[in-house]
């Protein structure tokens, strides 16, 4: 060990588990816990302690972190039997990594305080190829002398992170990511389809637009995995849906209009009606190409 205080880590899914490992190799002697206990094997050996329970990982922890799916997850996890609140020790800091509702948050954070713990919401953003390398987008909302406290952790896990405000801001900039990643999704979906539909070489137009003003992270990341006819998750159907509905709850909340993001809600449930839930959401364009009779890609990977 190298005298860095221990982290415990909970959820070890898609993005958790990435994140976890880049941990160890920061140094961090880590306590990890897992419903589904094989996921917890490549980290036990690497070092980790597996934990029965989310208390007994977070005994003896100055920093608890946890990445799950959705806001009643957190809940169970944090404040259920058996959960963080009935092992965390006074003075440590619980960052929730999720993407979950900001009102949950608040509440989750408030009930940690009185246990004598501090809460950071701290979502992501970059997909899990970015969760391998370390070079997530962290939204972190919480008081700022928790966010200096905690940067060095998360530094393990991120490149760009960003304070954004209080309590639960770190999950509104999140909605905020997430209502511009789905719009540019389905552009970049509809442009490829339209191509297609006209037969033009697309690794061609590929290389063109991606030097120009419709150049994204969608685009290069997503649209060429589309022409490669490549749908493993970087970030599923399933979660973007979840996240999806966060959106609309919000937006329900400050009477807010926001048409493309109800389209592109309705949008990823017709595809999970279609089995396509543990897709990556590039499996957006499936959706397009059933209704336009038409396949986009399957050629090499555009240069």
């Amino acid at each position: 060990m190298n005298g860095k205080e221990t982290v415990a880590f909970i959820g070890l899914g898609i993005m958790g588990l990435p994140m976890s490992l880049n941990l160890i190799k920061a140094g961090y002697p880590l306590a990890v816990y897992n419903r589904t206990r094989s996921k917890t094997e490549a980290l036990a050996e690497q070092g980790a302690r597996v934990a029965g329970s989310p208390a007994e990982a977070a005994r003896g922890a100055s920093t608890v972190i946890v990445m799950v799916s959705d806001s009643p997850d957190v809940e169970e996890v944090v404040l259920g039997k058996g959960g963080v609140i009935e092992g965390v020790q006074e003075g440590a800091v619980v960052i929730d990594m999720s993407t979950i509702s900001p009102s949950v948050t608040r509440r989750v954070g408030a009930r940690l305080a009185g246990r004598g713990a501090a809460m950071l919401d701290a979502p992501v953003s970059g997909s899990s190829w970015a969760a391998a390398d370390g070079t997530l987008s962290i939204m972190v909302g919480g008081e700022p002398e928790v966010f200096e406290r905690s940067l060095p952790v998360l530094e393990a896990m991120g490149k760009r992170i960003i304070h954004i405000g209080p309590s639960g801001m770190g999950q509104v900039a999140k909605l905020v990511n997430q209502v511009m990643v789905a719009g540019t999704l389905a552009a970049v979906c509809e442009g490829l389809l339209l191509g297609a539909k006209a037969g033009v070489d697309l690794d061609k137009v590929f290389q063109a637009v991606t030097g120009g003003a419709a150049n994204s992270w969608q685009l290069e990341n997503l649209g060429s995995r589309i022409l490669k006819r490549d749908f493993d998750p970087g970030f599923s159907v399933k979660l973007m849906l979840k996240d999806q509905r966060l959106i609309n709850q919000a937006a329900e909340e400050m009477e807010l209009p926001m048409p493309a993001s109800a389209v592109a809600r309705q949008f990823f449930y017709l595809l999970g009606q279609r089995g396509l839930g543990e897709d990556g959401t590039q499996s957006y364009i499936k959706g397009l190409e059933e209704m336009a009779g038409v396949i986009v890609g399957g050629s090499a990977e555009p240069s």
